[in-house]
């Protein structure tokens, strides 16, 4: 294993940023799952109560 020095520590970049893109998608990927839930459930609902579509 390497030792750096001082002045190569204070060289190094690196890290997140937090940008409006990644904000976007977690916020598109959360919203996907709120309405796939929504679906299901009423889904679920329907067929218990025997409300259903006839094909």
């Amino acid at each position: 294993m390497n030792i750096l020095e001082r002045n190569e520590l204070l060289k190094i970049v690196g890290g997140i940023s937090i940008s409006g893109t990644l904000i976007n998608s977690i916020v598109r990927g959360i919203n996907a799952l709120l309405e796939v839930g929504r679906s299901l459930g009423s889904a679920i609902r329907r067929i218990v109560s025997k409300n259903i579509c006839p094909i």
